[in-house]
């Protein structure tokens, strides 16, 4: 993979990227508070993790009918969504805790939906953080099949619709991971990502697989062999568990990316993005429903991207107060903060971007 460098000439962006980082730590500084986790982000922990262990243990502890079964699944779902939203993303991050064995800890729930945290922190930590929203490297706006997130991207005739169908298809995301975490580790290991943060390639294989074949035995097979659901009633709720998880996440995700006003700039011949780095992220990030308290704290703050671009390794539960400060930083700089008031706005802004994006360009 080419490497891309951010290069500005702009006296005003370099500006902007220091004094917002200077603003921010003096925040924290000012106010003798550690940027990490607190009793919130715990407290935010205990709940998802009641709502999906405690659901998937009532499925053994009471008998029940495959309808209030299936609505236990949805539960674990909304729960699994959570944890990662909240508790996986903060922990492999880096930012849940102080130390680091809590936040490996907690990074590890990441396997509570089969996935792998290798996998996670070489396409989220390093490529989306990194070259957000560039084509060909972010694979958080890849073409996914019938779904197109980048204007780049080839136009096929399936793509009309998206705006319709993509929510039906965002609801595999959880799932295809399962089986898509194989093919991405191959990727790493022949262009040799994987040595270079010094893991063993074929280890890392043979753990995700048997990681893998634990969880669905797990989840799968322990409700079959001690409940009285049929094989095929825990196939329907785990696959719609991983739907609901799958679909709050997508949405969630993607409305913090592809919704107007944020960029998808490409590279030149020479690998260059004329931006300073900061100002690639402020210009390729967007933050909505600010206000919305339960939902800052159900999303872990996703809702805050520009401020958790700019800042991954501070903890979400801090964005609600650092973002008036980053805002205000941009604007004295003239820099447009993308900021959607509300979740219903945010929502119909990524609506349109889908359908635009559906559409040859004019």
């Amino acid at each position: 993979m080419k490497t891309i460098k951010f290069v500005s000439h702009d006296k005003q962006q370099h500006d902007f990227a220091a004094a917002v980082r200077k603003n921010v730590h003096n925040y924290f500084a000012e106010r003798g508070l550690s940027t990490k986790g607190n009793t919130q982000i715990v407290i935010n922990t205990i709940v998802m993790l009641i709502l999906y262990v405690g659901s998937f243990a009532l499925l053994f502890m009471v008998k029940m009918n495959p309808w209030i079964a299936f609505i236990m699944s949805v539960i674990m779902g909304i729960g699994l969504a959570g944890i990662g939203m909240g508790t996986m993303h903060d922990a492999v991050h880096h930012a849940y805790s102080g130390k680091e064995w809590i936040n490996k800890l907690f990074g590890g729930t990441l396997y509570l939906i089969g996935s792998n945290v290798f996998n996670w922190e070489i396409q989220h930590n390093i490529l989306h953080h990194t070259y957000t929203n560039i084509d060909g490297y972010d694979q958080d706006i890849e073409s996914k099949g019938p779904i197109r997130l980048s204007e780049h991207a080839p136009l096929k005739k399936i793509h009309k619709y998206q705006y319709i169908h993509a929510f039906f298809f965002y609801g595999m995301m959880t799932i295809s991971k399962l089986v898509k975490d194989f093919s991405q580790l191959i990727v790493y290991n022949r262009e040799g990502i994987t040595r270079r943060y010094n893991f063993n390639p074929t280890v890392e294989y043979i753990k995700m697989v048997i990681l893998k074949l634990l969880y669905l035995f797990v989840i799968i097979g322990l409700p079959i062999i001690f409940t009285t659901l049929t094989w095929w009633q825990v196939v329907v709720g785990f696959l719609l568990m991983h739907w609901t998880a799958g679909c709050i996440l997508s949405v969630v995700f993607q409305m913090a990316h592809v919704v107007e006003g944020t960029e998808e700039p490409m590279p030149d011949a020479e690998g260059v993005i004329p931006n300073d780095w900061a100002v690639h992220q402020l210009r390729t990030t967007s933050d909505f429903a600010r206000h919305n308290h339960f939902l800052n704290w159900y999303v872990g703050g996703l809702n805050f991207q520009i401020e958790h671009h700019l800042f991954p390794n501070i903890s979400h539960v801090h964005y609600p107060k650092i973002a008036p400060i980053v805002e205000k930083t941009a604007k004295q700089f003239g820099f447009d903060y993308n900021l959607k008031p509300t979740f219903r706005k945010a929502f119909m802004s990524h609506v349109r971007r889908l359908k635009l994006l559906g559409q040859p360009a004019i």
